[in-house]
């Protein structure tokens, strides 16, 4: 069927994902096929942040007619997604960032949590698909979490709901940039990694990539008891980056936390998405796909 010129197509969306330190924009199609993507550092923009993002959004779809606009972005965020404060971004606080993007792009925008968008994404299309409730994780330069249960994604007062980095695994330990101590996120995100060792955490010897692993997996434990879960997917630099060194570890600890009987089978598993699952939740919440 042919396509008016200038018309949109519904199939099409603009997909966002602003992350602690870099923002990844993607034209994403029908099935989840990204088919235009780029990216920019946070770290190049200590000023002019959102115009450099309006500027990468315009390059990446003008070749495709988009319809909408998806943003999944870290929080905390707004419960309407109106205003969004990530704790890696000091330049947005309180920022309107689904009022500036649809008046600087002309599109409607939603915007949700980056981890929470992920959850989305890995039940749709990724390693949740035959799940009913689990809990999707992103341990990268931040640490995020989303929970879905029995089918709907758990929003909470605010819609923040899932913020699993920001329990405590080492009492009285690292400052968060929360204000809390010893938070998973101060503890075993990327940021913390380099903070703790004074090496990039792609350089983390095998001591620090168990111990994330199992801080990882004693929060994983912890949520499970608490909620009836047996499943835990992880995407993420660090998490994906330290691989099996991670993972063996995060089961481990996982296991020893969760000893009731519903929890003891807990399994702390990659996503099945790689680097585009949180692209392709804000996909969904573009299309305002039911979770």
């Amino acid at each position: 069927m042919n396509r008016a010129k200038g018309a949109l197509d519904d199939s099409l969306c603009l997909a966002i994902d602003v992350g602690a330190t870099k923002i990844d924009v993607a034209v994403v199609g029908a099935a989840g096929r990204l088919l235009s993507r780029d990216r920019l550092a946070v770290a190049d923009y200590p000023t002019g942040l959102f115009d450099a993002l309006v500027t990468l959004a315009r390059s990446v779809k003008a070749d495709y007619p988009t319809s909408r606009v998806g943003v999944a972005c870290a929080g905390p965020i707004a419960a309407d997604g109106a205003r969004v404060s990530p704790l890696n971004i000091a330049q947005w606080r309180e920022f309107p960032l689904r009022a500036q993007l649809e008046g600087a792009l002309g599109l409607p925008v939603r915007v949700e949590g980056d981890a929470r968008a992920l959850a989305l994404a890995e039940g749709v299309y990724g390693a949740a698909r035959r799940e009913r409730s689990y809990l999707s994780m992103v341990v990268s330069s931040g640490v995020g979490g989303g929970i879905v249960l029995n089918g709907r994604l758990l929003d909470g007062n605010s819609s923040n709901a899932g913020h699993v980095g920001h329990l405590t695994v080492v009492p009285q330990g690292a400052l968060c940039g929360c204000g809390a101590y010893g938070c998973l996120e101060a503890e075993a995100s990327g940021r913390a990694i380099e903070a703790r060792t004074g090496r990039a955490a792609a350089l983390a010897d095998l001591a620090t990539r168990q111990r994330t692993g199992a801080l990882v997996g004693q929060a994983v434990g912890n949520v499970c008891s608490l909620l009836d879960l047996t499943r835990c997917y992880v995407g993420g630099s660090v998490a994906l980056g330290f691989g099996d060194d991670f993972f063996d570890e995060a089961n481990k600890s996982a296991r020893r936390v969760a000893q009731l009987s519903f929890a003891s089978d807990v399994r702390v598993a990659p996503t099945a998405l790689g680097d585009e699952g949180s692209l392709l939740g804000a996909a969904l919440v573009a299309w305002g796909t039911p979770s």
